[in-house]
C-alpha cells in the first residue's frame, strides 16, 4: 500500500473521528439540557403536590396558577375539575307552583295592626266592617316567625278606610326583610346552597321553604340591591387608588351543552374602602378596561399583563404599582431549588417588618411615607443589587430565576410604594376580600348562568363591604330590605356600607350627647 493511499485512508479516518466527536459533544449538550428540563419540570411537579395537596398556609397558589405552572408537563397529573350539573329546569312553562305554607302552630306570631291614619285623627263614627290580613316570614334570629299585619277596613257613610301596608322587600312576596338577609348570607357569606337551606328550614323549623321560591328571593333581592352596587363603583372609581384581583368560578353557559365554562369574578377595592366584585366570562383585558374606562390614579395588581399593557397605553393617567406578596411568592418557591433564594427571602422579610411596625403604630400616609424612605429604600437597594448578582449564576428557566426576572421586570411598579405613603406593600387587603366566594364554589362547584354570575357579583360585594367595614352583615343588609323598597333614588348613596357605619358613628355619637 503506497503512502499516497495510507494517507487518504488516515485523512477519512480522521474526518470520521471528528464528525463523531462533534456528534458527541452535541449528544452531551443535548443530554445536559434533558437532565435540565427533567429537574426543573421534576421541581415543578413536586410544587404543585405540595400546593394542592396540603401545601403552605400563606404561600397557596390558585389552581389555575399552578395549571400555568405545569405548562409543558402533560399527562403527568390532571386537575380535577367539577363535574357540571345538569341545567335547571325551563322557567318558560305555564304551571305555577303551589306555595306550601308553613305549619301555623309551631312558628311564634306577631300581629302587628295598622290603624289608617283618618280612623286615627277621628275615630268617632267608624265602624269596622272587616280586616286584611298579610302574613309575612322573617327571621329574628335563631328562629323564623310569622309577622301578621292585620289593617283593619273601616265605613263611614260612604267612604272605605284601609292603611296601605308599608313597603315590602318583595312586592306581594310573603319574605320579610329578615328572613331574606339570612337566606342570601346563608348562600353568599356562609358557603350554604339552597337545596341544604330547604333541608335547614324543614328540620329545624318546619317551614316548607322550596329552593325555587328561595332562589326568586335571591333573584329579586339582587336586582334590589343592583342601585347600591353601583353607587360603591361610582365612589371607587371617583378616587385615585384602586387594587385590583380576580378569582375563577366555573358556570354553565345554555349554549355549550354538558360542559361547565371558565367565568371570572374581577375584584375592586382601596383601603379602607368598600369592596366592589364584577362578574366577566373571561379574563381577558376587555373587562378591566371597560371598568377602569373613567379612572385615573394608581392601580395595584399582582402584575397581570391586562392591567400592564393597560398602564402602558394610558400613560399619565394610569399608574401601576406591583404586589410584593406576589413577587415573594416566586422566591419562597424557589427555596427548594437555590439556597440562594433565601437570602433575598429574608431581604423582603425586611420589607414587612417595617410594614408591621407602621401598623402597630398606626401610621398615617406622611410617616408611612418617611418609615419607608429611611428604612425600606435601603433594603430595596440591596436586594436589587443581590439579584443582579444571584441572576448571573441562576437558569433563566429555573424557578429562581424566574422569580428574578418578575421582580425585576416590574421594579419601578414594586418600589412605587416607598414615596407614596397612602399605597400599600401587597394587595393582601383584597386577596382577603376574595376567599369567601372561593371557599363558597367549593360547596356550590359553579354558577348556573351567566347572567346568575352578575347577581352573585352584586351580592358578593355587600357583606364583603360589610367585612372591611367591620359591621354586621346580617344587620345592613336586614336594614336596606327594610328601607330601599321605600327610598329615593338620591338616598341611594346613604345605603353603601361606608356611608352606613358612618351613620351609625353620627347616631351613637348623638345618643351618647343626649
Amino acid at each position: 500500500m503506497t503512502d499516497a493511499t495510507l494517507l487518504k485512508k488516515f485523512e477519512e479516518l480522521s474526518a470520521r473521528v471528528s464528525a463523531l466527536e462533534t456528534e458527541n459533544a452535541r449528544l452531551r449538550e443535548e443530554n445536559t439540557q434533558v437532565r435540565t428540563e427533567n429537574r426543573m419540570l421534576r421541581q415543578k411537579l413536586d410544587l404543585y403536590i405540595r400546593h394542592y395537596f396540603g401545601g403552605q398556609r400563606n404561600e397557596g397558589l390558585d389552581k389555575h396558577q399552578l395549571e400555568l405552572l405545569l405548562q409543558g408537563l402533560p399527562n403527568v397529573i390532571a386537575l380535577p375539575t367539577p363535574e357540571p350539573k345538569s341545567a335547571a329546569a325551563s322557567r318558560s312553562g305555564t304551571a305555577h307552583p303551589v306555595r306550601r305554607m308553613l305549619a301555623e302552630d309551631k312558628l311564634e306570631t306577631h300581629e302587628i295592626v295598622i290603624e289608617p291614619e283618618e280612623v286615627k285623627a277621628q275615630p268617632d263614627g267608624w265602624k269596622k266592617v272587616s280586616e286584611e290580613r298579610t302574613n309575612q316570614l322573617d327571621w329574628v334570629a335563631p328562629k323564623i316567625i310569622k309577622r301578621v299585619f292585620i289593617r283593619p277596613r273601616y265605613v263611614k257613610a260612604e267612604r272605605f278606610a284601609l292603611a296601605p301596608l308599608p313597603p315590602q322587600p318583595i312586592e306581594q312576596g310573603m319574605v320579610g326583610p329578615g328572613l331574606l338577609a339570612q337566606v342570601i348570607l346563608n348562600k353568599f357569606e356562609y358557603h350554604l346552597p339552597l337545596f341544604r337551606q330547604e333541608k335547614m328550614f324543614r328540620q329545624q323549623f318546619g317551614v316548607e321553604l322550596s329552593r325555587k321560591t328561595m332562589d326568586c328571593w335571591v333573584e329579586q333581592g339582587a336586582e334590589m340591591l343592583k342601585p347600591v352596587d353601583r353607587s360603591i363603583r361610582e365612589d371607587l372609581l371617583a378616587g385615585n387608588y384602586l387594587q385590583a384581583d380576580e378569582t375563577p368560578i366555573r358556570y354553565l353557559d345554555p349554549d355549550v351543552k354538558g360542559k361547565s365554562q371558565q367565568g371570572y369574578l374581577w375584584v375592586y377595592s382601596r383601603p379602607k374602602g368598600d369592596v366592589l366584585f364584577e362578574w366577566q366570562v373571561s379574563r381577558s383585558r376587555e373587562g378591566p378596561e371597560k371598568f377602569l374606562k373613567t379612572f385615573r390614579g394608581k392601580l395595584q395588581t399582582d402584575g397581570y399583563y391586562a392591567h400592564e399593557s393597560l398602564a402602558k397605553e394610558r400613560k399619565g393617567e394610569l399608574t401601576l404599582a406591583a404586589c410584593w406578596a406576589h413577587c415573594r411568592r416566586g422566591f419562597h418557591e424557589a427555596l427548594a431549588e437555590s439556597k440562594l433564594a433565601a437570602w433575598l427571602v429574608r431581604q423582603i422579610g425586611h420589607l414587612y417588618a417595617v410594614k408591621k411596625e407602621l401598623r402597630q403604630k398606626k401610621a398615617g400616609p406622611q410617616l408611612r411615607a418617611a418609615m419607608r424612605v429611611w428604612q425600606s429604600r435601603p433594603v430595596l437597594a440591596r436586594l436589587r443589587r443581590g439579584m443582579e448578582l444571584v441572576r448571573q449564576r441562576t437558569l433563566p428557566q429555573g424557578l429562581l430565576g424566574q422569580a428574578i426576572d418578575y421582580a425585576l421586570k416590574r421594579w419601578e411598579a414594586l418600589t412605587r410604594f416607598v414615596e407614596d405613603g397612602v399605597l400599600e406593600i401587597d394587595t393582601n387587603l383584597i386577596e382577603n376580600s376574595i376567599r369567601p366566594s372561593a371557599l363558597g364554589k367549593k360547596n356550590w362547584l359553579f354558577i348556573g348562568h351567566p347572567e346568575a354570575g352578575e347577581r352573585s357579583a352584586v351580592i358578593y360585594t355587600l357583606p364583603g363591604s360589610c367585612r372591611r367595614q367591620g359591621i354586621n352583615p346580617f344587620e345592613y343588609l336586614k336594614d336596606l330590605f327594610t328601607r330601599l323598597p321605600a327610598a329615593k333614588i338620591t338616598q341611594i348613596k346613604d345605603f353603601t356600607p361606608a356611608a352606613w357605619v358612618r351613620a351609625k358613628a353620627r347616631e351613637k355619637l348623638l345618643a351618647q350627647a343626649a
